[in-house]
């Protein structure tokens, strides 16, 4: 399985970016899919995650209200929509998801600053 991971980029404080991670592989036999992020000098955390069959949803307290994890099953395709950006969103966010194994797609560097 591959997960393809874009849409970062530089935005200012408040802004809006929308990242998306495409599945080789229908999103149904990947139980779980999420985002996490890694900010420089700190470990890499969950951002947001998203059951695949019946779309639950858990976020991160520091991003609740703010970031919308969402689905597209045709496209198999997992969206995190980011409003209200702070310059403490700044991080590498990667695509992750588990099915038979453990995946992890390739990081897309987020900044916020203004």
């Amino acid at each position: 399985v591959q997960l393809q991971a874009s849409g970062g980029g530089l935005v200012q404080p408040g802004g809006s970016l929308r990242l998306s991670c495409a599945a080789s592989t229908n999103i149904f036999s990947l139980r779980r899919m999420a985002w996490y992020r890694q900010a420089p000098g700190k470990l890499r955390a969950l951002v947001a995650e998203i059951v695949t069959y019946g779309g639950n949803t858990n976020y991160a307290d520091s991003v609740k209200g703010r970031f919308t994890i969402s689905r597209d099953i045709a496209k198999n395709t997992v969206y995190l929509q980011m409003n209200s950006l702070k310059p403490e969103d700044t991080a590498v966010y990667y695509c992750y998801a588990v099915g038979a194994g453990i995946y992890w797609g390739a990081g897309t560097l987020v900044t916020v600053s203004s």
